[in-house]
C-alpha cells in the first residue's frame, strides 16, 4: 500500500504526543519489554528492521506501543504505519492524499493517546482511518 503525506502526517503527530506518556506499567505485558529493551537506540540502528510482530502492535496500548517502538518516534512511526496499513485494508478504503487530512487526524490521535495511554493504539489509528476515509468520500 503506497503511503501517503496524510499517513506521514498522522504517523508523526501521533508519535509526537508519546515522549510526554509516563512509562509506569510497560511491563505489563512481558513480549513488548522484552522487544523494547532488545531495541538498539543508535541513528544506525534506526534502519534495521523492527522487533515487534503485528500481533503485538495490534493487542499494544499507546503506552505499550511507545515502549514496543523502542521508546523512540521513528519506532512508534513504524507501528502507526503498520497499523494504518491493516485498517485501511481490513476497511477496503484509500487514505486521503492530502496533508491537512493527515494533520487533523493526527491531532485527534494525540488527544485520544493523553486522554487514555492505556487503550489500544490500533483502535485509535481505526478510527482515525475510518473518518479520514469518511471525509474523503463526502468531497
Amino acid at each position: 500500500m503506497k503511503l501517503t503525506r496524510t499517513v506521514i502526517a498522522l504517523m508523526y503527530a501521533g508519535a509526537t504526543v508519546l515522549p510526554s506518556v509516563p512509562m509506569y506499567g510497560a511491563q505489563q505485558q512481558p513480549a513488548s519489554s522484552a522487544a523494547a529493551s532488545a531495541t538498539p537506540t543508535t541513528a544506525s540502528a534506526a534502519a534495521a528492521p523492527h522487533t515487534w510482530t503485528t500481533e503485538q502492535a495490534i493487542t499494544s496500548s499507546v503506552r505499550e506501543a511507545w515502549a514496543l517502538g523502542g521508546k523512540t518516534p521513528e519506532g512508534f512511526f513504524e507501528i502507526v504505519k503498520a497499523l494504518t496499513e491493516i485498517s485501511a485494508q481490513k476497511r477496503g478504503v484509500t487514505i486521503p492524499e492530502n496533508e491537512q487530512s493527515g494533520v487533523k487526524a493526527g491531532a485527534w490521535i494525540k488527544k485520544q493517546a493523553r486522554k487514555d495511554p492505556d487503550q489500544l493504539l490500533y483502535v485509535i489509528v481505526d478510527q482515525a482511518v475510518q473518518h479520514s476515509a469518511n471525509q474523503n468520500a463526502a468531497k
